[in-house]
C-alpha cells in the first residue's frame, strides 16, 4: 500500500470521479471520499455501488457544501479523520476535488513525497501577503460574520457587512492564531494533519472558523502554522483563476498547456474533456517526464489571458468586454484623420489627399443620406454598410468598427455640422485621431446654393449653432485628439503652410514638400454673402474677419515653393 492516500471532495460529474479514484488505487493509493449531500440518493448510491468493489476506497460522512461556508472545511475533516483511522500506513494526504485529474504517474508523486517525509505542501500567506483577494474582505472575513450566503443572498451580505462596518463590530481571533490564507489543495503529513484533528482547542477553532468567509481558504493554513515544522508554501495542484476570482476550467485544446505546467494534478477539468483524461489517465510510458513541478512555466500564458479579458485589445469590443466609457484599452485600434471644411473649401480635395499622402480617403461618412466611402462603395471592410439607418443604430460602434476592420491602413474622412454629431464625444477623447476644423466653411455651400435667403438663413443658423457646440467639446479639457483650428478667413488667406502641417503627420508619403496644391473653389462675392446673412440679423461668427468687398484669391498652384518655420 502506498503512503500517500487522496482525499477527494466530488459533488458532480460522479462518473468522471470515479474513473479517477481507479486510476488512484491502481497506484496503490487509498481514497476517502466525500460525496456533497446535495447529491441525490440515487445517484450517491449508483456512485457508491460503482466503486464497492475496490479495497482501497472508504466514504466519510456526508455534509451539505456551499461555497464559502464551512461545509467544505468539514467534509475535508471527515474524510481525513477516516484517512487516518483505516489506512494506517499513509504518511502524506492529498487534497483533491472530483474535478481534480493526475497529469504525471502518480508513482512520481509518491516517490516526491517520499523524498520529503516531513514537509507539508500547503500555500500558507498573511492577509497583508495575499495578492489575490476580490471582493475587498481580507482581514475582515476573521472578524465580521455572514450568516447569509455571498452567492444566494448577495444583497443581504453586502448590506450586512456595511452595517458591521458602521458599527464598529469585531469578533475576537483565538488568541494565539494569526489568519492565514491560501488554495484549499494541501497535502499534510500524517503528523501535521492529526495534529490539527486531535488538538484539545479544536473545538474553539472550529467554533471561529464556522463565521469565516470561505474558511477553507484560511483553516488549514491557518493552523498549519502551530504544528508543521516544515512547511513548502505552495500547492502541488495546479489551479488558476481569472480576474473574478473564479477557477479557470481546462478543456480539450489546453493539453499541452498542462503538459507544460509539469504539475502532478490540475483542476478543474471540463468533465467532457475525454482527450485530456484519455492522454494523461495512462500507463506511465505515456505520461509526462519526471521533473520539478513548475506552474510558472505557464503563469504568462494565464496573464496575457486574464488581460486579454479585462483590457482586450486596443479599439476591439466584444460582447463579453465591452467597457465602460474611460475603461477602454484605446478607443480605435490605429490613427485616422478628420476633415471638416476641406471638401467644401477645395475642388475634389478627397482625391487630391488620396494622391498625396496615400490614404484611404472618405467622404462625409456620417453624412444624413448615408456613408460616402471612398471611390462610392457600399460596403468595405467587415461588411461594414453605407446605409444611414444601420450606420445610425450606433454611430460610435460604426466607427470604432471601421477604423478596427481596416488596421494596417490610414483613413481620412470628412465631417461637418450637417453630419451625424453622435461621435463628437468620441472622437474628442481618442488620442488616435487628427481633427483639422476649418470652421465656416459650411456656409460655402449654401453660398453656391440657389435656396431662397430666409431658408438659407435658418440652415446658418442651424449649422452655425451645431458647429460652435462641437468646437467646444474639441477644446475642453478631456479631449486627447490632436485638433487644430483654423478660422475660414484665416485658413484662406495662407493656405499652404495648414495643409503641409496636417499631411506630414498622415504617412511616409506625406514627409516631403507640397508639390500639388488643391484648387480652391471661387470665393468670389462670399463676404457679400456673409453681410447679407448679418442684414437679415443672423451674425456668422465663426468664418472670422471676412472681408465684404474683396474676395480671396484661388490658389490653384502655388506661387513659390512652400516652406515650413519650425
Amino acid at each position: 500500500m502506498s503512503a500517500v492516500g487522496v482525499v477527494m471532495l466530488v459533488h458532480t460529474a460522479l462518473e468522471r470521479a470515479a474513473q479517477v479514484v481507479r486510476h488512484w488505487t491502481a497506484s496503490g493509493c487509498p481514497v476517502v471520499l466525500h460525496v456533497d449531500r446535495n447529491v441525490g440518493k440515487q445517484a450517491f448510491t449508483r456512485f457508491k455501488d460503482a466503486l464497492a468493489d475496490d479495497p482501497l476506497v472508504r466514504f466519510s460522512a456526508r455534509h451539505r457544501c456551499e461555497w464559502g461556508t464551512w461545509g467544505i472545511v468539514a467534509a475535508s475533516q471527515s474524510a481525513s479523520e477516516v484517512m487516518l483511522a483505516e489506512f494506517p500506513q499513509v504518511r502524506h494526504v492529498y487534497l483533491a476535488s472530483g474535478s481534480c485529474l493526475p497529469l504525471r504517474p502518480v508513482q512520481e508523486l509518491i516517490d516526491y513525497l517520499a523524498a520529503r517525509p516531513r514537509t507539508d505542501f500547503i500555500e500558507s500567506a498573511t492577509t497583508a501577503d495575499v495578492p489575490w483577494i476580490v471582493g475587498g474582505l481580507s482581514h475582515e472575513r476573521f472578524t465580521l460574520r455572514f450568516p447569509f450566503s455571498w452567492k444566494k443572498h448577495r444583497y443581504l451580505f453586502d448590506r450586512y457587512v456595511d452595517l458591521q462596518r458602521k458599527l464598529r463590530f469585531m469578533r475576537r481571533i483565538p488568541p494565539g492564531l494569526v489568519p492565514h490564507m491560501g488554495s484549499q489543495w494541501w497535502c499534510l503529513t500524517r503528523h501535521t494533519l492529526s495534529a490539527i484533528l486531535e488538538d484539545p482547542e479544536r473545538p474553539v477553532y472550529d467554533t471561529f472558523f464556522r463565521k469565516v468567509w470561505i474558511p477553507d481558504e484560511s483553516y488549514f493554513q491557518t493552523l498549519v502554522r502551530q504544528y508543521s515544522c516544515n512547511i513548502e508554501s505552495r500547492s502541488l495542484t495546479l489551479s488558476k483563476f481569472d480576474f473574478q476570482g473564479k477557477p479557470h476550467i481546462f478543456y480539450d485544446d489546453h493539453l499541452q498547456l498542462l503538459r507544460r505546467s509539469d504539475c502532478f494534478v490540475a483542476r478543474k477539468i471540463w468533465p467532457h474533456a475525454e482527450r485530456l483524461y484519455q492522454a494523461f489517465l495512462t500507463d506511465p510510458a505515456g505520461a509526462m517526464k519526471r521533473t520539478e513541478p513548475n506552474p510558472g512555466k505557464i503563469d504568462r500564458i494565464f496573464a496575457k489571458a486574464v488581460e486579454r479579458r479585462t483590457r482586450g485589445r486596443p479599439g476591439l469590443y466584444m460582447q463579453s468586454r465591452f467597457p465602460d466609457q474611460g475603461s477602454e484599452n484605446g478607443i480605435t485600434s490605429s490613427p485616422y484623420s478628420v476633415f471638416q471644411g476641406f471638401t467644401e473649401l477645395f475642388d475634389d480635395f478627397e482625391g487630391w489627399l488620396a494622391r498625396t499622402t496615400g490614404a484611404r480617403v472618405h467622404g462625409h461618412i456620417f453624412a444624413p443620406q448615408g456613408a460616402a466611402f471612398s471611390e462610392g462603395q457600399s460596403l468595405i471592410n467587415g461588411c461594414l454598410n453605407s446605409h444611414a439607418k444601420i450606420r445610425d443604430y450606433n454611430p460610435e460602434s460604426f466607427l470604432t468598427s471601421l477604423i478596427w476592420n481596416t488596421r494596417g491602413e490610414r483613413q481620412c474622412f470628412q465631417f461637418g455640422p450637417g453630419d451625424n454629431q453622435a461621435v463628437n464625444w468620441l472622437m474628442a477623447r481618442d488620442a488616435n485621431v487628427q481633427i483639422s476644423v476649418i470652421s465656416g466653411a459650411w456656409a460655402v455651400p449654401l453660398f453656391k446654393s440657389n435656396c431662397n435667403f430666409s431658408e438659407l438663413r435658418q440652415k446658418a443658423a442651424k449649422l452655425q449653432q451645431t458647429e460652435a457646440e462641437q468646437l467646444q467639446i474639441l477644446r475642453s479639457q478631456w479631449t486627447k485628439a490632436r485638433v487644430r483650428i483654423w478660422s475660414m478667413a484665416e485658413f484662406v488667406e495662407a493656405p499652404m503652410e495648414p495643409l503641409q502641417t496636417i499631411i506630414d503627420e498622415i504617412g511616409p508619403l506625406a514627409a516631403r514638400h507640397l508639390s500639388e496644391a488643391p484648387k480652391m473653389t471661387n470665393l468670389e462675392g462670399f463676404g457679400q454673402f456673409l453681410q447679407n446673412l448679418k442684414n437679415q440679423g443672423m451674425h456668422p461668427y465663426l468664418m472670422g474677419d471676412f472681408p465684404v468687398e474683396k474676395s480671396p484669391v484661388s490658389l490653384s498652384k502655388p506661387q513659390r515653393k512652400p516652406y515650413l518655420v519650425r
